[in-house]
C-alpha cells in the first residue's frame, strides 16, 4: 500500500474517533503549525486543464519506455500506481489509464499562486517543494481573531477558488507531526492532532510514518521487531543507535517520542534546480548526449530565471546501463542563469569522463549554490557587448510564456529528440552594438 495509503487509512479512523468523541470537533489549541500539501498536484493541474479527464485514472509520466510516474490521480492510485513507479508497470496495472506528459510551467505557475495564498495568511512560510509548505500561524491567529482549524479551512478554500485544485492540511504542535497529519488528511481533508492525543495518535502509526524512515530503514526496524512508532519510542536509545546508527537513532527516537523543536523558517530557498532525462534506448553517441545536455540546460536555467535565482555551481549526473551513477560538478567564477554558460560547463564535465565505460541510460544537469539574482553585483568589462545571451534567453522566456514551450528553442534542438545532429560548441554571445556605438 505504501506510506501514503497507510497514513490515509489511519487518518480516516482517527477522524472518525474524534467526530464520535466530540460534538464541537477536535481541540486545536496550540496547533499553530500547519503542513499544507496539494493533492496529486501535477495530475490535479492536468485535470483542471482538461475537465473531461475528471474521474478518470490519470497518470503524469515522462515520455518513452523508461519514463517514470510523476503524479497520479486517486482513481489511478486505486490500481496501485504510485509516484516514481516505472510508467510501463503503471500501464500494466491500469491499461485504461490516461497518460499525459508533464507541463512544468503550469505547475510552477500554480505553485506561485498557492504560495502567495499562504503568505497572505502568515509571513512564516517554509516551502518544501512546489506543492507543500509549513506555515506558522501563531501570530496570525491573534491578528485575524480566528482558530487554527478555521484558518486551515480558509486556506483550502482559497486554493480551490484560485487554482481549482484541492489541498490537505495537517495541524499540530510540531513540524513533524503536522506533516504526518496532512498525510492522514488525504485526500482533500484536514487533520488536527490535539496536544493531549498527540502521542496516542503517533504511537499507533507504522514506523514508515516518521520523517526520514524510507523503505530500507523500515525493513531494518521490522527485522528487529519494530513495526509501530510506539514500539520504536519504547526502545532504549543506545540499542536503537546500534541498529540504525548514532545520528539516525537519535533523530528517530526523538520524533517517535514527540520531540521536534525545529521552527518554521520563512524565506527558505531551494538548494538546487535541475532536470534529467532517461533515454528510451541506451546512448553511446556523444552528439546525442550533447544535445540532451543543451536541452536540460535550457530547462534548468529557465527554472532559475522564473525563480529569480542564479547558480554558482553546475553539476552533471550520468547513469550507465548497469545503473552505476556518477556526478561531477564545477563552481563558476560568477553566478549565472544563462543556458549557454551552464551548457558549456556541463559539456566540459561530461567530456572529461571520456571514454565512456559503457552506454548511458540517464543524463542530468543540476545547478547548486543558488543566490538571488537581485543580490548579484554585475562585473562589467570594457569590451562587453550591450546585449548578450541573458537578454536573448529572457526574450525567449517571454515568447514561451505567451506561445508555449515550443515557440523558441536553439536550432540544434529542432528535429527528433534523440537525433544524431551534433550539439554545438558553446557559441559567443549574440552580437550587438558596443557601448557608445549605434
Amino acid at each position: 500500500m505504501g506510506r501514503s495509503g497507510e497514513l490515509a487509512d489511519a487518518g480516516r479512523q482517527a477522524r472518525r474517533e474524534q467526530d464520535a468523541s466530540s460534538a464541537v470537533g477536535p481541540d486545536d489549541t496550540g496547533c499553530t503549525v500547519l503542513h499544507v500539501d496539494m493533492d496529486a498536484f501535477y495530475a490535479s493541474v492536468e485535470v483542471r486543464e482538461a475537465p473531461h479527464l475528471a474521474g478518470l485514472p490519470v497518470v503524469v509520466a515522462g515520455a518513452g519506455g523508461r519514463g517514470v510516474v510523476l503524479s497520479a490521480t486517486y482513481e489511478a492510485r486505486a490500481f496501485g500506481i504510485r509516484s516514481a513507479m516505472p510508467a510501463v508497470r503503471a500501464r500494466r496495472l491500469c491499461p485504461r489509464a490516461v497518460f499525459v506528459p508533464p507541463q512544468f510551467p503550469l505547475y510552477t505557475a500554480a505553485s506561485r499562486t498557492v504560495m502567495g495564498i499562504f503568505r497572505s495568511v502568515t509571513p512564516l512560510v517554509e516551502p518544501l517543494s512546489l506543492d507543500e509548505a509549513f506555515l506558522d500561524v501563531a501570530g496570525s491567529l491573534r491578528r485575524l481573531r480566528t482558530t487554527p482549524l478555521a484558518l486551515a479551512q480558509d486556506v483550502r478554500s482559497a486554493v480551490l477558488a484560485a487554482e481549482g485544485i484541492t489541498a490537505s492540511v495537517g495541524l499540530a504542535r510540531t513540524k513533524s507531526m503536522a506533516k504526518i497529519a496532512s498525510g492522514m488528511a488525504k485526500p482533500d481533508g484536514v487533520m488536527v492532532v490535539p496536544l493531549v492525543e498527540e502521542l496516542a495518535i503517533l504511537h499507533a502509526l507504522p514506523v514508515s510514518a516518521l520523517w526520514g524512515v524510507g523503505a530500507r530503514t523500515a525493513e531494518q526496524l521490522a527485522a528487529v521487531g519494530l513495526r509501530t512508532v510506539g514500539e520504536l519510542a519504547g526502545t532504549e536509545l543506545r540499542v536503537l543507535q546500534q541498529w540504525v546508527g548514532t545520528a539516525s537513532g537519535s533523530h528517530l527516537h526523538a520524533l517517535a517520542n514527540g520531540r521536534d523543536d525545529r521552527a518554521v523558517v520563512a524565506g527558505t530557498t531551494e538548494k538546487s534546480v535541475g532536470a534529467e532525462e532517461t533515454f528510451s534506448v541506451d546512448v553511446h553517441d556523444s552528439a546525442v548526449l550533447h544535445r540532451e545536455l543543451l536541452r536540460l540546460s535550457e530547462r534548468t536555467t529557465a527554472g532559475l530565471r522564473r525563480r529569480g535565482l542564479r547558480a554558482r555551481t553546475v553539476a552533471v549526473k550520468v547513469r550507465y546501463a548497469d545503473f552505476t551513477t556518477i556526478t561531477r560538478s564545477r563552481t563558476l567564477e560568477a553566478p549565472t542563469d544563462v543556458a549557454q554558460e551552464v551548457y558549456g560547463t556541463a559539456r566540459t564535465l561530461l567530456d572529461a569522463l571520456r571514454p565512456l565505460p559503457q552506454a548511458v541510460r540517464l543524463v542530468g544537469v543540476r545547478t547548486e549554490q543558488l543566490v538571488r539574482a537581485a543580490q548579484v553585483v554585475e562585473q562589467l568589462r570594457l569590451d562587453e557587448r550591450e546585449h548578450g545571451w541573458r537578454d536573448a534567453e529572457r526574450a525567449a522566456d517571454a515568447l514561451r510564456s505567451k506561445f508555449g514551450d515550443g515557440a523558441v528553442r536553439p536550432a540544434t534542438l529542432l528535429g527528433g529528440r534523440d537525433g544524431a545532429r551534433r550539439a554545438p560548441e558553446p557559441p559567443a554571445a549574440p552580437r550587438g552594438p558596443r557601448p557608445g556605438g549605434r
